[in-house]
């Protein structure tokens, strides 16, 4: 078995762990295959390399083609139980739902039971959280560590009008953990990242 370690100079996010792991050697038809065992529908997948700084790197954009309804906790349970996927990708990737839905639950004071998820709950949400276990267990990863998470400053539109960043969910994922801030204008941790990054490292305390 392999450890990873996610060095988040620049933040973190579903898809720059997805794309991390296809730069790792996940292969992308086989990713995609395994997707499809979910059995939604009204998505694609599109992966490219990107230079920055002349450094090239893999970018990876879940395109959502149909409007997509507001989901439960339950109702996503019900997605992953009833997928073909192996159990043990089922067990943890409800595990990194669990946490954002206790995110949300405390953040609007509601019943997680109550908690519909808008942009959370969305089909690139879900393929970005069971897209990072199918990648773990195809690369043989049993550990995960991470660097400390940079913060970003100001404000992102979303479904409950304009909030700060880091937005209250992010701040309750990673209240235990080590974090800095940065200057920059920009969400750099966003729920999904934090949530799947906090669920998948060995210990909350992790350190660079």
């Amino acid at each position: 078995m392999k450890t990873a370690y996610f060095d988040c100079f620049s933040g973190i996010s579903g898809d720059m762990i997805l794309g991390a792991l296809i730069d790792l050697g996940l292969n992308i038809g086989y990713l995609k295959k395994e997707i499809e065992k979910l059995n939604i529908s009204g998505y694609e997948i599109h992966v490219k390399k990107v230079k920055r700084n002349h450094i090239v790197g893999t970018d990876v954009d879940i395109i959502v083609k149909e409007k997509q309804k507001h989901r439960s906790l339950k109702d996503i349970y019900n997605i992953i139980d009833n997928s073909r996927l192996d159990k043990e990708i089922k067990e943890l990737s409800k595990e990194i739902f669990l946490k954002l839905a206790e995110a949300e639950s405390k953040v609007h004071n509601i019943k997680i039971g109550k908690v519909h998820f808008h942009e959370v709950g969305a089909i690139d949400s879900i393929i970005d959280i069971v897209g990072t276990v199918i990648g773990l267990k195809k690369l043989q990863i049993k550990d995960v560590f991470c660097s400390y998470l940079p913060l970003g400053k100001g404000f992102v539109s979303g479904s409950h009008g304009m909030i700060p960043i880091p937005s209250p969910a992010t701040v309750e994922i990673i209240k235990d953990i080590p974090v800095y801030s940065t200057n920059i204008k920009h969400e750099m941790v966003t729920p999904t990242g934090a949530a799947i990054i906090t669920t998948l490292t060995a210990s909350s305390r992790n350190e660079a």
